[in-house]
């Protein structure tokens, strides 16, 4: 990379009463970058002004600018203010974002109208909900946007561009934050991060040390919470979108293999309605076949041949979308675009994961077929992956990464027997140490992959991790159902449009988005989830002591009241539905950008 676009990886963040100025902290002696808090205006100086006593300054030191948001009248800084090392990617040190903090570059409002000083403050109250955004990473050295395969086969030219420059748009998690500074020509500046997932781990074989990574990239085009971003969009852009390589490393050789996830691909819901499960519904049915073309055709630009598996129910509700999604693969199908339909609950159960080999033989023709990418000791690339494996379940999260865990098992002993490490025979289970470590290794991935989209680790982990069901892990799965079920109802759509506003999809007008604040008054000033809960148990209570202190004589009154207080228990959760929406007045941030 030319040493101009090279990143600066020691900053210090000075912030006067008037302006911000991110100073290189390596001795360069390079210019230092000067943001206003009045209007945000940019430019670069030569050096730090003399302070005085009316202008003392806090220093903080920093690990990189994440970019700019602009709100109704003020804009907002955001900067990594921790980052720890996780590893490395292909040689180059991996850093995971610990702490973001949100700096406003809002003066400006003190001459606004009143109303448009309310707004602001109800927008800028998502970015508190940003800075606790989880999964983050980057590099100063490397394109962790690219998987090795594509990386290596950047032309010289590409290499040499800003790493911003470089990034695979998709997974550039802050590429609508990034505009403001890109526009000033800030490229030092410019610190691309992904969202995801980045573990490792290293262990012996005989005298060979090998090292094992892998890392999620997820998507940004459809980001979001579980029960508020599922299906396609009109683009083909899928819910849950990631992908995840696997990479393998010793002796000098590199061999990476990847696989994707993603929610299926045409439009449908589920409206969070306090039910434990929402009812799935199939929307503009008519379009799903025009999606899913669109969808499948990106793949193939980017991975190749693709083999869809899909993992969800043939009978009930998922039966309806399996059949769906199914009729919709029979216009799209053939030679590079092929579907399967494997039930993995009615094969599997909730213990039986070893009956994925059942899938495995269905399988392993496309992987042998479609392979590995495979550098040698000189870096000279002896094989390429000419296809992707493109699995789903309904969330695309806990069956999934099962099923994920088991492939990229069989993908890594055949690469390990190709570099000559493992014999024909041997497998990951004949050496205990490594056995143990790579299932922890897959556990985290999917506890990793499955917060950022519901809340909670990964269902059926204790299988990954452990390679069987256990019953504190079968108690934990009922536990993580419960949260789910908080969060989704009361919790994820705050944090959907936080997600929204930071990612672009919605971006704040004037115009639009200056509507009068009402003032909350009784039940709306307390329409939460904790009074709801109370009332809920409360009201239980009271219906069953009801019942229970019933005579023969009285059992109809004492119905009566006991489908009274479950009526009021209904009514006052129904009034916090969907994050308290109804009253709390926070934007529903649901149009597109632009």
């Amino acid at each position: 990379m030319d040493s101009r676009n090279k990143l600066h990886s020691r900053l210090r963040l000075w912030e006067f009463p008037d302006q911000y100025i991110i100073e290189p902290a390596n001795g360069s002696g390079a210019p230092c970058l000067d943001i206003s808090r009045v209007d945000a205006s940019m430019k670069l100086i030569d050096q730090v002004g003399e302070c005085d006593s009316l202008r003392v300054p806090k220093i903080h030191p920093i690990s990189g600018v994440v970019g700019m948001l602009k709100l109704l009248a003020g804009s907002y800084l955001v900067v990594v203010t921790e980052s720890e090392r996780v590893g490395s990617f292909l040689g180059h040190p991996i850093f995971k974002i610990t702490s973001l903090k949100v700096l406003p570059c809002d003066h400006s409002l003190k001459n606004s109208p009143e109303e448009q000083k309310k707004m602001e403050n109800e927008f800028s109250k998502l970015l508190s909900v940003a800075e606790k955004t989880t999964g983050l990473f980057f590099s100063y050295q490397v394109n962790l946007t690219l998987s090795s395969q594509r990386l290596h086969d950047l032309g010289a030219e590409s290499k040499s561009l800003p790493l911003w420059r470089q990034a695979e748009p998709r997974f550039l998690w802050n590429n609508y934050m990034l505009e403001v500074l890109i526009d000033n020509k800030l490229d030092q500046f410019l610190l691309p991060v992904i969202q995801g997932s980045f573990n490792s781990f290293e262990t012996a074989i005989g005298k060979d040390i090998v090292d094992i990574t892998l890392i999620a990239r997820r998507c940004t085009r459809r980001n979001g919470t579980r029960m508020w971003r599922r299906g396609a969009d009109a683009d083909g852009y899928v819910a849950n979108f990631v992908e995840t390589e696997q990479i393998v490393q010793m002796n000098g050789y590199t061999s990476s293999f990847v696989q994707v996830r993603g929610s299926m691909p045409f439009m449908w819901e589920q409206i969070v309605d306090l039910t434990y499960k929402p009812k799935f519904e199939i929307v503009q049915p008519e379009e799903a076949t025009r999606i899913a073309e669109r969808h499948f055709l990106d793949l193939r630009k980017k991975y190749g041949s693709v083999l869809a598996v899909d993992l969800v129910n043939k009978h009930g509700g998922e039966g309806r979308l399996s059949e769906k999604f199914a009729s919709v693969m029979q216009h799209i199908t053939g030679d590079e675009i092929r579907y399967l339909h494997f039930d993995f609950h009615q094969i599997c159960g909730h213990i039986h994961f070893e009956r994925l080999s059942i899938l495995y033989e269905q399988i392993e023709g496309f992987l042998e077929q479609n392979g590995y990418f495979l550098l040698n000791e000189k870096g000279d690339k002896m094989k390429e992956q000419l296809g992707v494996v493109r699995t789903n379940c309904i969330d695309c999260l806990d069956r999934t990464n099962v099923t994920q865990s088991m492939i990229g098992r069989k993908m890594l002993e055949l690469q390990l027997r190709r570099i000559g490490v493992f014999g024909a025979e041997e497998t990951i289970s004949s050496h205990p140490n490594f056995d143990e470590r790579y299932k922890i290794l897959w556990a985290n991935h999917g506890d990793d992959v499955s917060i950022q989209y519901s809340g909670t680790p990964a269902l059926k982990g204790d299988f990954v991790r452990y390679g069987h069901r256990t019953a504190q892990g079968v108690l934990k799965d009922g536990w993580s159902s419960l949260r789910r079920y908080y969060l989704n109802n009361f919790a994820d759509g705050t944090k959907q449009d936080a997600i929204d506003l930071l990612q672009g999809h919605y971006i704040v007008a004037v115009n639009r988005d200056m509507a009068p604040v009402p003032q909350k008054g009784g039940l709306e000033a307390v329409a939460n989830f904790p009074v709801a809960l109370a009332v809920v148990l409360l009201s239980f209570w009271f219906a069953t002591m009801s019942m229970k202190q019933a005579g023969s004589d009285y059992k109809h009154k004492h119905l009566f009241f006991s489908l009274l207080w479950t009526g009021i228990c209904v009514g006052v959760a129904a009034l916090v539905r969907a994050n308290g929406r109804i009253f709390c007045n926070r934007p529903r941030l649901h149009k597109p950008r632009g």
